[in-house]
């Protein structure tokens, strides 16, 4: 992690951003192990800043599923899950997702058609990616897929319940852990989902969400027992299955 002191003149929101970025990337790269314990006063000194800022990283790392408190007394941890959490978790997001592109055949709109198709191409377009660049645009448009599938879903009680299942530290880890094959095998999946919708065709639609994910268990479920098969991708900051 980047030890360098702020300058005087930093203010405590971007010391926070810094500080929740580095630790962040120290999680996501396997720096900070699972279960490791993230204390503030010893964060606070390998970053060069004040125990405030690691104080709010940490409460966002937290809301994103990365860190989980310890205790009351306002320790964390690097989060882990269980294997079987994780086939829970990737079992959940099938029936609910899976729920959503079955109803996004049903009620799409020419403009959802429409988006899904523009984003499943730029996810098409810039896969393999080159670089960090790409893969982090690429997962901005992932991201943005999923999305769009909820809103064509017309459910919006489906969208709070999937809000609350979807662990987003474990969405980022297995992510991380893609292959290039595994991110062609992704980008294919979005291009026929969109096309499935746009058919209005629900069987369709729900059977290639729930193919997705389970690639997506697959891999993370790979990852945990050994890695990716052929290398993790390019490091970034943001990503989603």
């Amino acid at each position: 992690m980047d030890g360098s002191r702020p300058s005087g003149g930093e203010k405590r929101g971007s010391a926070a951003e810094r500080a929740y970025g580095s630790l962040r990337r120290a999680i996501l790269d396997g720096e900070l192990a699972e279960g490791e314990r993230l204390p503030e006063t010893a964060l606070a000194e390998r970053l060069g800043i004040s125990r405030t800022p690691v104080r709010e990283a940490l409460k966002q790392l937290v809301l994103e599923g990365l860190a989980d408190r310890e205790g009351d007394h306002g320790g964390a941890r690097v989060a882990g899950f269980a294997d079987d959490e994780v086939g829970q978790i990737f079992r959940i997001r099938m029936l609910l997702e899976g729920y959503a592109a079955r109803r996004a055949a049903e009620h799409r709109t020419q403009a959802d058609v429409a988006e899904l198709h523009a984003l499943a191409d730029e996810m098409m377009a810039r896969t393999p990616p080159g670089g960090a660049e790409d893969f982090e645009a690429l997962s901005e448009a992932n991201r943005r897929f999923h999305a769009a599938v909820m809103r064509a879903s017309k459910a919006q009680r489906l969208a709070s319940l999937l809000e609350v299942t979807v662990q987003i530290g474990l969405v980022l880890r297995t992510y991380r852990m893609y292959s290039e094959r595994d991110l062609v095998r992704s980008a294919r999946h979005h291009q026929e989902l969109a096309d499935a919708i746009a058919a209005g065709a629900p069987d369709w639609a729900e059977s290639v969400m729930r193919s997705h994910l389970l690639a997506a268990q697959w891999a993370a479920e790979r990852g945990a027992d050994e890695g990716s098969v052929d290398g993790p991708m390019p490091a970034t900051d943001d990503a989603t299955t």
